[in-house]
């Protein structure tokens, strides 16, 4: 257990790292925007630095948006991931504080692309294991325990706002570069984690009864279990499928795992739920 939370503080530390060397030495000095909160952050303190007579940077920036959300996550959402969520926050900005500003490419197109990528890549790790780069990830989580309804609808009104607003303030060419770099990591996350709001797990299994146990301890969510069959070798199992949230992902591997390695299990995307759910 000890070392697991280990290998889980130190993808944390990664995924800042790189969400910060994305920002600035890729994004920052070409004037392309990040998704969520990290975009909002860096949009702010290009206007300040622009129309203000100071400026803030924007590792600090993001560490205080990020503050009320935490607070929400607490409430809502749960400790532990709120608290690795945190650290992943106040990580980034200590890295973007300490890290400098520099220009690797004087290609836009260049900085967009791997700008999009390195970030994605801090953030499908933080949230395979999981945990959260905060911000919208966070907000997402609360929306999909509180509604049914899709959060990607929150996410694109975001980053609409985000690319309108830099169009309008700093160039259309700037704002476009913004939406290549957005594209890009969205995808990179998608094959890194997943971009599905929720899931359907079907476990087959010889351990049914343990495993319930540990998934209602863990995650409290209903489960659907039928009779099974091995067609070669003619053992009789049972199927566990329970449907869960993108963010519940990392446990239900983690208690599979640990209940019965040897149990197959198929994670599919759920394109709709009717009937109960729990959201809260």
């Amino acid at each position: 257990m000890v070392w697991l939370e280990t290998k889980k503080i130190i993808i944390v530390v990664i995924g800042a790292l790189l969400n910060a060397l994305s920002l600035n030495f890729f994004l920052i000095p070409a004037n392309v925007y990040a998704s969520g909160f990290t975009g909002i952050a860096q949009l702010v303190s290009s206007i300040l630095g622009e129309f203000a007579p100071f400026t803030i940077s924007t590792g600090i920036l993001l560490l205080i948006l990020n503050i009320p959300v935490t607070i929400l996550s607490w409430m809502k959402v749960g400790k532990s991931f709120t608290i690795y969520s945190f650290i992943s926050v106040l990580l980034s900005s200590f890295f973007l504080e300490i890290l400098p500003v520099k220009e690797v490419s004087t290609d836009i197109l260049l900085n967009a692309v791997f700008g999009g990528v390195i970030a994605a890549l801090g953030v499908g790790l933080t949230l395979k294991w999981g945990a959260s780069t905060g911000g919208m990830d966070i907000i997402a989580m609360v929306l999909s325990r509180m509604k049914d309804r899709p959060v990607g609808t929150y996410f694109f009104t975001l980053n609409g706002i985000i690319i309108m607003t830099a169009g309008y303030i700093f160039g259309w060419e700037n704002a476009l570069y913004t939406l290549v770099a957005l594209y890009v990591s969205t995808r990179v996350i998608d094959a890194i984690h997943t971009r599905h709001e929720k899931l359907t797990a079907m476990i087959v299994t010889k351990k049914s009864d343990e495993l319930k146990k540990a998934i209602h301890d863990k995650l409290v969510r209903g489960i659907t279990l039928l009779p099974a069959k091995g067609a070669f070798s003619g053992e009789p199992k049972e199927m566990l499928i329970i449907v869960i949230t993108r963010y519940e992902l990392y446990d239900l591997e983690r208690i599979i795992k640990e209940v019965d390695p040897q149990a197959f299990t198929n994670i599919v995307e759920t394109a709709g739920i009717f009937g109960f759910f729990r959201r809260e």
